[in-house]
Parts: structure tokens; sequence; C-alpha cells
């Protein structure tokens, strides 16, 4: 179920299969130019990097992004009818993925506010639901979502830590779950042991990150 996912770095996923999807490329190390979707949660620098995005592009690549960044993907996509522009709550086909919106936002802390519409993605591949809950805390959105395979950020400061990740793991109970968005910009590999002990054991966790 987990097989096809991959954690290159950070929060930068790309899961293969009918198609290759990236979620926030980042430090990409080779130009593969394999990309046939491109879902980008916020326009954070390590979620939305030009430069890494051109390592992976290729002509027909589709991009999935939040409103507030229309303006901006249009600097890196090949055409504007390849751009899907999104909100929180909403439900799109994407070439051969479902993809829904779940809003993330932080609660008290000021990176990400609600205003600013970020996402993270509810992907339908293959029949298993993936939930990748971008930067975000606890919320009401996201303790409502029903998925399969849960990838949450774990590192802290401008996120979740490991202890509440697990808290809202334990709360929607996925199959499995995969910790992100630590080990470099925030939080450290150590945040991995303290996620896996605060998960309920009757709940997978799988390490999967490659390059901390």
């Amino acid at each position: 179920m987990t097989e096809n996912i991959e954690v290159l770095t950070h929060s930068s996923i790309r899961i293969t299969g009918k198609e290759t999807i990236y979620i926030d490329p980042y430090r990409i190390s080779e130009e593969t130019h394999d990309a046939d979707i491109i879902l980008i949660t916020h326009d954070h620098f390590d979620h939305f990097s030009p430069e890494d995005i051109e390592k992976i592009i290729k002509q027909n690549t589709k991009f999935v992004v939040p409103e507030k960044m229309g303006k901006k993907i249009a600097s890196v996509s090949r055409s504007p009818e390849n751009v899907a522009v999104v909100k929180p709550g909403m439900k799109l086909e994407v070439g051969s993925i479902t993809v829904e919106t779940v809003a993330a936002y932080n609660n008290l802390k000021p990176f990400h506010p609600k205003k600013d519409g970020w996402v993270g993605y509810l992907l339908t591949v293959n029949h298993v639901v993936i939930y990748i809950a971008g930067d975000t805390d606890i919320t009401k959105e996201n303790k409502s979502v029903a998925c399969d395979v849960a990838l949450v950020p774990i590192g802290g400061t401008y996120t979740m830590n490991a202890k509440e990740a697990a808290e809202l793991v334990n709360s929607i109970r996925p199959k499995a779950a995969i910790p992100i968005h630590y080990g470099s910009v925030a939080g450290t590999k150590a945040e991995e042991d303290v996620f896996r002990k605060s998960v309920d054991s009757s709940i997978p966790v799988e390490i999967k990150m490659q390059k901390y």
C-alpha cells in the first residue's frame, strides 16, 4: 500500500504508478523530467521551489496549486491549461487520480494563517487514499479526514510536533502513517522515535525519509 510512496527529503514526496506524482518537490538531486502531476501545498521556499520543479517538469506536466499561487506558478508551468487552482474543500480529477483539498493552517503560530488558503491533499491513487497534510496544526478539518495512508509533519516550530502529529494519526486512524517535514528545515531525526512511540501500536509507522 505504501511501496510506491517516497519521501525524498523534508516534505518532498514522490508517488509512482500509472502516473508519477510529486508533492512539494525540494532539493531534487537529479534531472528526471518525469513528473506527470505536481501538487504544491503552499508558497514557502521549502515547498515551492522553481529550480527543483525545473528538474522534474516535462511538456505536459499538470499542476495543482492553492489559489493564492496562481501568478507564481505561471512562471514555471508550460501552459495555463495544465494548472488547476484550488481552495480548501474542493474535489477534482487530475489525470488518473482524484484530488481533494483539506485546509492546512496554524491555530496560534503566525506561519500559516488560515486566511492564506493553504492546503493539504487527499489523493486517491489506485484505490488507495493518501493524505498529505501540508504545513498544519491539528484542525477541525484534518480531524475529519478519512484515509488509508497519512503523511504528517512532525518537526514542530512551523507545524505540529511529533506528539501532536501522533495525536492526529490516532484520531483519524489510517492503515499506515509516514512522518514528514523534519530532519532539515525543522526538527531532527530523533522526532521519528517520538512519533513512533506516540502512535497507537495498531497503526504501522513507516519511515520513508531518504535524505536528512
